[in-house]
């Protein structure tokens, strides 16, 4: 007996100090911890899948109470409820705090919120005191949708305000702090209620709690613009950028210099060099001690970024001129990074497995720089190949050409999502069948999701989408300017495209941290629509509005019956034109003639304009498409002539002028130009 006995005991053994040497994870919370709504909680909730990743070494305990505050004084204070005192028998080893969602309830944080930190900080202590040689991490708030019910009345604000006060109290209390925003923000579809995410959202939580516990973030990892033949931007502080494990010593070495960090705790790590001048080529090397990445043929030069939707795409060997360019198309010093969608946003339905890729925001193909030859300058942008072009010849410097253009986009798709949560919350509500949306936009999205399976499917078309999938992946990756051609797909609603083009200006300054970052856009060409020539002209006042922009006039190479007219080297050299002048101090004429100011004097219009030397006609003939309209605003064909570089305009059915205005017309002949044959803006005196 004593035998059998002491053969129990020794087998139990190992299986006792195995238990006590793991390491104890306590996950407290609210529902989003606990797992409300998820199917099988016990296996879909953030801490379960925690469990999964951390493996046999860890236990890992749900201490998650729905509804609960972290206020004292809130509605449901956590250490009222019974899984508190669990969480503090429990003693773990690591903790992790994830509170603050419920205190946005309009019961707790306007009357409570100045004891957000005090009672934060005690909630630390007392899991300190538990078990003082634990490790406690607090975590950002996950993220609260704009479907959310309360979201403009307050929910938005006090999300924000709380966010704040989390991370003081981690610098505070010297405690860990992991962002559930972060990986979670983008992708309002993991919220089937704009709060609690579903089993994937609770998996990319799981995720970021194991990455920050262990320091594993999946190694040295690069941004999708580094690649073999890349081109970086010369004269600005030069930053470079990836992410690593936790504590990683970094190297990164090019042209003779070298910069040495380490990744932080959230793996991210960045270098700034000191301004390069253009030249090359360089190897740019970026190490760890157990992983490098080597790029060749690097060099330095103007980087620029084109963007818009499907006159921006339009493949230069569609154009008038593709071969002539095709016959010159060997050019090294002009490199080309096109972000290629997967699926074009035409009329048609898409396989449900890309679908599922769109709602993770893989929506462009993997891609690297390359040189511009034959094989390359095809399918490239036509009017960004003739911009680059433009800036190659007059400076004599490597250019880089980064294009994503997406047919169809609306303005609003490109703007980060926090300026329309605020700026403009009701563009993002149900945007489907949202009458701010352009119905044909609508429409085209619908049927190419029509196989979709969830009821929140993305789509480039979505407000904020193409800023998320296509613009956060640039990574803040140093560039000179941007050059844009879009607007068809809002035209329909001039005074929201007001609204929204500035956002969308700031949006990506901000992005890219530099308020006078130069934003060079190309105003509509001509087509019959009706409401083309208003909102021509409203690009054309948006530039006394929005400073450091530049509008390239494409009227003049219209088509009357194609949203895509085959002429883009003009429009291209056209956006050259306002970088060279206005980024790079060249002599050259930005703009054709711009509409500065009126005067009415003896039954006459007298027009002066800005870059409006030398004044003619396009075609030696007389000037047309000028109208002129009396008080009672009935606008009658003026004739017109110019006279010391001004415009002179009459008409003897208006006999007390006071508007007048030029190239009204959806498809327009018009024919004023200046002396380097550039053609005036659409305009009208009294807008």
């Amino acid at each position: 007996m004593k035998v059998y006995l002491y053969l129990w005991i020794t087998l139990l053994i190992p299986v006792f100090v195995s238990a006590k040497e793991k390491i104890k994870v306590a996950c407290v919370g609210n529902s989003v911890t606990y797992g409300y709504l998820l199917p099988e909680r016990e296996k879909n909730a953030y801490p379960a899948q925690l469990q999964k990743l951390l493996g046999e070494n860890y236990i890992v305990k749900n201490f998650g109470k729905s509804g609960a505050t972290l206020l004292k004084m809130g509605h449901r204070p956590y250490t009222d409820q019974p899984e508190y005192q669990q969480a503090l028998d429990f003693a773990a080893d690591r903790v992790v705090i994830h509170l603050g969602l419920n205190d946005t309830d309009p019961r707790n944080w306007p009357h409570y919120r100045d004891n957000f930190i005090k009672d934060y900080t005690e909630l630390i202590a007392s899991f300190k005191a538990a078990n003082p040689q634990c490790k406690i991490w607090i975590c950002r708030l996950t993220p609260i949708g704009n479907r959310h019910p309360r979201f403009r009345s307050g929910t938005r604000d006090w999300h924000a305000e709380i966010q704040k006060e989390i991370e003081k109290i981690a610098v505070h209390t010297e405690m860990g702090l992991i962002d559930l925003e972060e990986p979670l923000y983008h992708r309002p579809d993991l919220f089937p209620d704009a709060l609690h995410p579903d089993p994937e959202g609770a998996g990319l939580l799981a995720q970021t709690v194991y990455s920050a516990l262990t320091g594993d973030y999946g190694g040295l990892q690069l941004p999708l613009l580094y690649s073999d033949n890349m081109i970086l931007q010369r004269n600005k502080p030069l930053l470079l950028s990836g992410k690593a494990d936790k504590g990683e010593k970094i190297r990164v070495k090019i042209a003779g210099q070298q910069q040495t960090t380490c990744s932080g705790e959230n793996g991210k790590w960045e270098v700034t060099f000191p301004p390069f001048e253009a030249g090359g080529p360089y190897t740019l090397e970026i190490r760890t001690s157990r992983q490098k990445q080597i790029y060749h043929n690097v060099w330095i030069g103007e980087v620029w970024v084109c963007s818009g939707q499907s006159n921006m795409a339009f493949p230069l060997k569609q154009c008038v001129t593709a071969q002539s360019a095709f016959r010159q198309a060997r050019q090294p010093q002009i490199r080309l990074f096109h972000m290629q969608p997967y699926e074009e946003t035409n009329a048609v339905e898409w396989r449900p497995s890309f679908l599922d890729s769109l709602n993770r925001l893989q929506y462009y193909r993997t891609t690297g720089w390359t040189e511009t030859d034959t094989a390359t300058i095809g399918d490239f942008s036509a009017i960004a190949y003739y911009f680059g072009k433009m800036l190659n010849d007059s400076l004599n410097v490597p250019v880089g050409l980064i294009l994503n253009a997406v047919g169809g986009s609306p303005c609003e798709a490109w703007i980060d999502r926090r300026t329309l949560e605020y700026d403009l919350p009701d563009i993002l509500q149900d945007w489907k069948h949202n009458d701010m949306i352009q119905d044909w936009v609508r429409q085209r999205a619908g049927q190419n999701i029509r196989q979709a399976n969830r009821k929140e499917q993305r789509h480039p078309y979505e407000p904020c989408y193409l800023f998320e999938a296509g613009i956060l992946p640039l990574e803040h990756y140093p560039i000179a300017g941007i050059i844009w051609y879009q607007g068809e797909s809002n035209a329909h609603h001039t005074e929201l495209a007001e609204q929204l083009f500035p956002m969308l200006v700031n949006s990506w300054r901000h992005y890219w941290q530099s308020p006078r970052l130069p934003f060079y856009y190309v105003q509509l060409s001509s087509l019959n629509r009706p409401s083309w020539p208003r909102f021509r002209d409203s690009q054309r006042r948006m530039l006394q509005t929005i400073p450091y922009t530049g509008m390239a006039v494409s009227s003049d190479r219209g088509d009357s019956l194609d949203v895509h007219p085959r002429y883009k080297k003009e429009i291209g050299e056209r956006l050259g034109r306002w970088a060279l002048a206005n980024n790079y101090g060249k002599s050259i004429t930005p703009s054709g003639p711009l509409f500065r100011s009126v005067r009415f004097h003896n039954k006459q219009a007298i027009l002066e304009f800005d870059y409006g030397h030398h004044l003619k006609t396009s075609d030696g003939q007389a000037l047309r498409c000028f109208e002129i309209a009396g008080p009672d605003g009935l606008f009658y064909p003026a004739k017109a002539f110019i006279e010391d570089d001004r415009v002179i305009v009459t008409s003897p059915k208006v006999t007390a002028p006071c508007v007048v205005r030029y190239a009204w017309q959806p498809f327009t002949r018009a024919n004023l130009v200046n002396g380097d044959n550039l053609p005036a803006s659409t305009f009208r005196t009294d807008l």
